[in-house]
């Protein structure tokens, strides 16, 4: 028996980190969690929360490795371990802020920062997905088992990899009397539908499509790089969106695509943003047009989605991420559905992601499979996860 797999066995209730590095690379979510129980008799609080940013020139070299015409893998084995360093450190300050040592951590869930994803194969490429933060650093430092590297199991499995979430609102929320939507909006939107009456089988997750990813980007662009993103979407409030582009954008394929589903940067990403702006502004569209046009493109595809592959109503929709911070994506939203953000039901858009690596770490390490195959596609459910002791 190994110690400290034994230790955690024998605690009724653990504190555990969950790390989490989204497709915006602008810096590491660290929640720390006290839990107990595991499966459906999960309880945990939040005992921190805080987003430590990414070193601006690292953000940069990361950016120039999603592109394959850029990308080296000398730098790649480099970074690799530079985000270990990273997330080890980010992890120890927010530990420390919550007045917490670091031998009070009895384990980690890291999810890493994902390089790339290919969700299906294509041009002589297997289904793969890479993610990159070196866990051993994390697990030398905090001298306790951490579980990384969740996705590749479950494209073993016969699954795309994602979305690995809606496990954990199955978990966390699926005991309702309501039809309930949790919208996820990161880079890349994600839903997770929990309909009444709930079992696992009939639970339905995909990624809807971009999130921040192309508003984030045009702001850039647009910006000539002095904003990163459209704080709470005051820029999109001031325009008029083209619904002409809205309605051509959604002609993508991607949205046609059958569920089980995933996408990311490869699809949505820089370059099919910039080519966007351009077209926009050949359109001579302003600044603020731009910004609005995408934000309803963002908006318009969620409600688009859950109209091709939700065949309930939703009577309830709870967005998280960093979108439930732009009241413009939130109020195109709203025109279709009740719309609640996490913090109206006493929770955390921002630290969701990273407590719920959290939670599935400790599923992974209760020894419960933690994937949930209508939502990856995969042929059965597993255990996620590569565990460092």
């Amino acid at each position: 028996m190994i110690p400290s797999l034994q230790k955690l066995w024998t605690k009724n209730e653990k504190i555990g980190i969950g790390l989490m590095s989204g497709t915006s690379v602008d810096g590491v979510d660290v929640a720390v969690i006290k839990v107990s129980g595991n499966g459906l008799s999960t309880k945990y609080s939040l005992l921190a929360f805080d987003t430590i940013p990414f070193p601006e020139k690292l953000t940069e070299r990361i950016f120039n490795q999603f592109n394959p015409q850029t990308s080296s893998v000398d730098v790649l084995c480099s970074i690799n371990f530079e985000l270990g360093t990273i997330f080890k450190d980010a992890a120890e300050k927010v530990v420390e802020a919550s007045e917490l040592r670091k031998e009070d951590i009895d384990f980690i869930g890291s999810h890493g920062q994902t390089f790339y994803h290919i969700p299906k194969e294509k041009e002589g490429l297997l289904r793969s997905t890479l993610q990159l933060g070196e866990a051993s650093i994390l697990a030398q430092h905090f001298q306790c088992p951490v579980v990384s590297d969740f996705r590749v199991r479950d494209i073993a499995a016969g699954g795309e990899g994602a979305p690995l979430v809606p496990y954990i609102d199955y978990l966390m929320f699926g005991q309702q009397e309501k039809n309930i939507a949790l919208q996820n909006i990161g880079g890349i939107g994600n839903v997770t539908f929990l309909p009444k009456g709930l079992e696992k089988e009939h639970v339905i997750a995909f990624d809807t499509g971009p999130g921040n990813m192309v508003i984030d980007e045009a702001v850039k662009i647009l910006t000539g790089g002095k904003l990163q993103f459209d704080n709470e979407g005051e820029i999109a409030k001031k325009g008029t969106p083209n619904k002409e582009t809205v309605a051509r954008l959604l002609e993508n394929p991607y949205f046609s695509y059958n569920i089980p589903k995933s996408t990311g940067r490869e699809r949505f990403g820089a370059q099919y943003t910039r080519e966007l702006v351009s077209q926009l502004r050949e359109q001579r569209l302003s600044i603020e047009d731009i910004i609005a046009t995408v934000t309803m493109f963002t908006a318009a595809s969620i409600v688009d989605q859950y109209k091709r592959f939700i065949p309930q109503g939703i009577d309830e929709l709870i967005v998280s991420g960093g979108g439930a911070y732009n009241k413009t994506l939130l109020k195109y939203l709203s025109e279709s559905f009740c719309v609640k953000t996490q913090e109206d039901i006493g929770f955390s858009s921002d630290a969701k992601e990273a407590i719920a690596f959290a939670l599935l770490a400790n599923e992974t390490l209760s020894g419960n499979a933690n994937n949930l195959p209508v939502a990856t596609g995969a042929n059965e459910s597993v255990v996620l996860g590569k565990i460092i002791i």
